[in-house]
């Protein structure tokens, strides 16, 4: 079985596109929670319900990155339309994009954004070419830019064009450092008065950085996952998380993953005595069956596309049969995919 998992086909199933949540529920908390307990069964909760399965002591590790506004549209200087999609800022007027537009842009060429009547205008020029993506240098801070003309990078299987809502919902509460490109999405379902009530139960708080980029949503083509190369994002593990995690594990308490990039991050960061080290650089590391987690004891985590990545490593953690057995359940339940939709708690 194990050999069997690491292929790409074992984590396809009928996904019909009434699940895949268009639109967040008004209040985060109330989305629904399959609770997946160790022995196989599953409970049938709300998200706000988590409360009740955590102790005092209980760690939460979330991931505190802020979504930019990634998407850019506008001409190039000869009149062909174009969109930008940034993917990673390289400094404070640099940016590496995906571009589409009917020609590719040439080096030099320059890229008139658009922005509303009466707001200064913005434009980049095109430096090179790096595989698919275009290096681009502003004549104002990248981010500045984006805040400004920018669009949420929604994604793709959200069919509807970013609204001024998503600006808000498409971002945790506790968002503070800018660079990602897609959500934390399991952050999704803590609102600020859940996080105060886990607070009062004494429930510890450790937020690390990881700048989730567009990979997240990049089709494998391999069937054989272990030739996968999973796209680099930028991730900060500093001393105070380390210290919280390690204290909370040495402690016996509940370590819990709040959605994928946290894991990927834990699992980045872990010492080979099972202890959290800081951490400040690049990952590219692609977690899918078998493989032993050495941190976190549970995990919340939303329920993700067919042959995506983020359910093969939800998969490593809760075990490949009762995850997918977990995801049967799911879809008969009509519970809500995709980054607006439902969650799972995996203990």
């Amino acid at each position: 079985m194990e050999t069997k998992e690491q292929h790409l086909s074992d984590f396809d199933f009928e996904l019909s596109e009434s699940l895949i949540a268009q639109y967040p529920l008004k209040d985060r908390a109330a989305s629904r929670l399959l609770h997946v307990k160790p022995d196989g069964s599953v409970e049938d909760l709300h998200f706000r319900d988590i409360l009740n399965l955590l102790q005092p002591g209980d760690l939460l590790v979330f991931n505190n990155t802020k979504v930019i506004k990634a998407r850019l549209n506008g001409k190039k200087e000869t009149g062909g339309v174009f969109e930008a999609m940034t993917e990673r800022v390289t400094g404070t007027y640099e940016a590496i994009s995906m571009m589409r537009a009917s020609k590719a842009a040439k080096p030099g060429t320059i890229l008139y954004f658009d922005h509303p009547e009466g707001k200064e205008p913005a434009r980049a020029e095109v430096l090179g070419r790096e595989g698919e993506f275009f290096r681009l240098k502003f004549d104002r801070p990248v981010l500045e830019v984006l805040d400004e003309y920018g669009k949420v990078p929604l994604p793709p299987y959200i069919q509807h064009a970013a609204e001024k809502s998503d600006e808000s919902r498409y971002q945790t509460v506790y968002a503070k450092y800018p660079g990602a490109v897609a959500a934390p999405t399991a952050g999704l379902h803590f609102s600020r008065e859940l996080m105060k009530r886990l607070e009062i139960k004494d429930c510890q708080f450790a937020f690390l950085t990881l700048h989730s980029g567009l990979g997240n949503f990049r089709e494998i083509d391999v069937e054989d996952l272990t030739k996968h190369k999973m796209d680099s994002e930028q991730m900060v593990v500093n001393a105070d998380v380390v210290d919280i995690v390690n204290k909370g594990k040495d402690e016996g308490h509940k370590v819990c993953a709040v959605g994928t990039s946290v894991m990927r991050a834990i699992e980045t960061a872990v010492s080979t005595d099972g202890h959290l080290k800081e951490f400040e650089g690049w990952t590219n590391k692609f977690i899918f069956p078998p493989y032993d987690f050495s941190v976190a004891t549970s995990m919340v985590t939303n329920f993700h596309m067919p042959l995506s990545t983020l359910l093969m490593m939800t998969a490593s953690f809760g075990g490949y049969e009762l995850i997918m057995d977990a995801y049967d359940i799911a879809l008969k339940e009509k519970y809500r995919f995709g980054a607006y939709g439902d969650a799972m708690l995996i203990l």
